[in-house]
C-alpha cells in the first residue's frame, strides 16, 4: 500500500468512527433506543448504572472481541480493528461531555439538555431513530470499506460469515438482537431499575428499525446502491440481437441450449448480464428487433468478471 493509499486509508477509518460515534451520542444514547451492538449494551447498562459512560461500557466488551480479532484475521486487520475500537468509545465519552452542560446531565442524558435543547427530538422518536440509524450506517460501512471494524458485533458478524456461512449483515442482526431484548428487559420492563418506560415497547420497535436502517445502509456503501439485471432471450432473431449485443451495448452474452415443454422444439436462449442503467435499452430494442420474443429479468446480485466486479480478495469483508 502506498503512502498515500495508507493514509487515506487511516483518516477513512477515524473519520468513520466520528460520524458513527455522532450518530450515537446525539441520535441514539439520549432516546435510550438499544441499537445493538455493545453500545446498545452500554446504554443498556448506562441505566443500570448512570455514573459510567455508555462508551466506558464498550471498552469493557470491545477489548476481548479485538484480541479475538486480531487471532483470527490477522496483525494487519487486528491493528486497524483496535485503534478503531479504542478510539470509538474515547470519542463518544469526550463528545457527550461537550453536548451536555453538566455532569449530572452526562449521567442522566436528558434530550432536553442536549446542546442547551436545540436538539431535542423528543417528539419525532421515528426521526430521531432514521436519522440516527442513517449516520451511525455510513460511519460504519466507511470503516468496514476500509477493511476494519468498529468492535462489538461486527466482530461477531464476521466471525459468524467466516466461520458459519452466515451473511454478514445478518450475523450482525442475529447478535444485535440479543442487545435489543436485553433493552427491552431493562428499559422497556424496568428490570434492574425498577423503572419502566411507558414506552418501552415503542423503544424496542424503534430499535428494531435502527438496526435495519443502518444494516441496509451498510450494504449499501460496500456493495453499491443497485444490482445488475440479468435478461433470459428465447428469439427468432438472434443474428439482429447480436449485432446490437456486441456491437451497441459492447458486451457479449452466452447461447444455451433450451427445449420448449409444449413444442418439444430444441433453440437457442440468450443468457445476458446488463447494468441496471442498460436493462431498458436492451427491452426496447428486444421489442423493436423481435416483438414475439420471451424475455425475463431478474437481479444477478454479484457479477465478477470482465467488465463487471473483480473477484473478491479471500478476508475481503462482504455485506451480504
Amino acid at each position: 500500500m502506498g503512502s498515500w493509499a495508507w493514509w487515506r486509508s487511516w483518516f477513512l477509518i477515524f473519520l468513520g468512527c466520528s460520524i458513527m460515534g455522532t450518530g450515537f451520542v446525539l441520535f441514539i444514547n439520549p432516546y435510550n433506543f438499544v441499537p445493538g451492538g455493545v453500545y446498545g449494551m452500554g446504554i443498556v447498562l448506562h441505566n443500570l448504572f448512570p455514573s459510567i459512560q455508555v462508551g466506558t461500557f464498550g471498552y469493557m466488551f470491545d477489548i476481548p472481541l479485538m484480541l479475538i480479532a486480531m487471532l483470527i484475521f490477522g496483525g494487519g486487520f487486528g491493528t486497524r480493528t483496535v485503534l478503531a475500537a479504542l478510539y470509538t468509545p474515547g470519542f463518544m465519552n469526550v463528545l457527550t461531555r461537550l453536548v451536555y452542560p453538566t455532569p449530572e446531565a452526562v449521567e442522566t442524558l436528558d434530550p432536553s439538555l442536549l446542546l442547551g435543547g436545540r436538539l431535542n427530538l423528543s417528539n419525532d422518536l421515528l426521526l430521531t431513530c432514521v436519522i440516527g440509524a442513517v449516520v451511525i450506517g455510513v460511519g460504519q460501512g466507511i470503516v468496514v470499506r476500509q477493511q476494519a471494524t468498529t468492535g462489538g458485533t461486527d466482530i461477531v458478524g464476521m466471525l459468524l460469515q467466516k466461520f458459519v456461512g452466515i451473511k454478514f449483515s445478518t450475523g450482525i442482526f442475529l447478535a444485535d438482537g440479543f442487545v435489543v431484548l436485553s433493552g427491552l428487559a431493562v428499559i422497556g420492563f424496568g428490570l434492574g431499575t425498577g423503572d419502566a418506560a411507558s414506552n418501552g415497547w415503542m423503544l424496542t420497535l424503534y430499535s428494531l428499525i435502527t438496526i435495519y436502517i443502518s444494516s441496509r445502509v451498510v450494504a449499501y456503501l460496500l456493495d453499491g446502491a443497485s444490482y445488475d439485471k440479468l435478461l433470459f432471450i428465447i428469439s427468432d432473431q438472434h443474428d439482429e440481437l447480436k449485432r446490437f449485443i456486441i456491437e451497441d451495448l459492447d458486451r457479449s452474452a452466452t447461447y444455451l441450449k433450451s427445449r420448449g415443454m409444449y413444442t418439444d422444439q430444441v433453440r437457442d436462449m440468450i443468457f445476458l448480464v446488463v447494468s441496471r442503467k442498460e436493462v431498458h435499452l436492451v427491452q426496447n430494442k428486444i421489442r423493436e428487433i423481435d416483438p414475439r420474443a420471451f424475455v425475463v429479468v431478474t437481479d444477478a446480485y454479484e457479477t465478477f468478471g470482465e467488465g463487471f466486479k473483480q473477484f473478491p480478495d479471500k478476508n475481503q469483508i462482504q455485506a451480504e
